[in-house]
């Protein structure tokens, strides 16, 4: 906002409070009630107005408190966000950034336990990417308000107590490139978001049993970096997708069909993918754990690959 005075922030008590998990914290007291604007809880209209702007030249930052909550959006990123830079002959942008908080919290019941990537990956004109760490939380944040194509930034409501140390010169991360976490040689272990490090705690498990994983923050889920994770593929010939997304749907399920489609001679095992199960986030903690994986089953996962 300092660099570039076209960029605002808009969203639910995103100004003085600081936003709902202070992400915006006092941003309203440097930059003003017009570039930090609180809004109504109306997310379909705030979401249109944030659109509107993009297209005459504003870039603004929308909100969701809770990634449900832009479910209330969905006409305006679909109809609006994705296609009228198309619609209009290229006449309009739309670099617009739609970001927030989701995925399974600790006991935060259903409704605000949403994961919107799967809703989300199939509408055409959009990226999506996934931050994980302070590091390209920032990096990602920047190119994606630099960026002039409309970005939705996926957010963990678990990941925001991280504590990093990083560059204090600016820079910025690809939206479209995955993230080598951790080179390994038996198997290529895709992931994004918390389950990175369900999938880093699963790691040490494997390597004292004698497996080398290698892990892959594939970051961009839309689109993939097929490079990245093809020439993994193409070394460890065993793919493992772990996600927080729903089975029926989601990301590993779009991933699996890439892998299988473009690097289906390099496999010597079937892609495995796991996932969240198709039902409703429980409210009762122990519930709600055995919905989302755990390093347990993917430590099982691997053995059963690398047999």
């Amino acid at each position: 906002m300092d660099r570039d005075p076209h960029v605002c922030v808009m969203g639910e008590d995103v100004g003085h409070y600081g936003g709902s998990y202070k992400v915006t914290k006092g941003l309203a007291d440097k930059f003003g009630d017009l570039r930090v604007l609180d809004t109504p809880i109306c997310e379909n209209a705030f979401t249109g107005m944030g659109i509107g702007a993009a297209m005459t030249g504003l870039r603004p930052v929308i909100e969701g408190m809770n990634m449900g909550f832009l479910l209330l959006a969905f006409n305006q990123i679909s109809n609006n966000c994705g296609m009228l830079h198309y619609t209009s002959g290229g006449q309009f942008t739309i670099p617009v950034v739609i970001r927030g908080p989701g995925g399974v919290g600790r006991q935060l019941g259903a409704e605000h336990s949403q994961r919107l990537e799967s809703y989300f990956q199939s509408i055409p004109g959009i990226q999506m990417v996934a931050c994980s760490t302070p590091y390209n939380a920032k990096g990602l944040m920047k190119a994606a308000i630099r960026s002039e194509n409309p970005v939705i930034l996926f957010e963990h409501v678990l990941l925001y107590n991280l504590k990093e140390s990083i560059p204090d010169e600016d820079y910025i991360c690809n939206l479209e490139e995955a993230e080598m976490v951790r080179p390994g040689e038996h198997i290529t272990i895709l992931t994004y978001s918390r389950m990175r490090y369900h999938v880093m705690q699963a790691a040490k498990t494997l390597v004292n049993k004698g497996y080398d994983p290698e892990v892959i923050d594939i970051r961009s889920l839309k689109p993939f970096d097929l490079h990245t994770i093809g020439n993994s593929v193409k070394k460890t010939h065993r793919v493992l997708i772990v996600e927080e997304c729903m089975r029926t749907g989601g990301i590993g399920a779009s991933l699996t069909a890439a892998i299988n489609e473009n690097f289906h001679d390099y496999l010597d095992a079937p892609v495995m993918c796991l996932s969240s199960q198709d039902v409703p986030t429980p409210y009762a903690g122990t519930l709600e754990e055995w919905t989302v994986v755990q390093p347990a089953q993917i430590v099982t996962a691997v053995e059963q690959l690398c047999q």
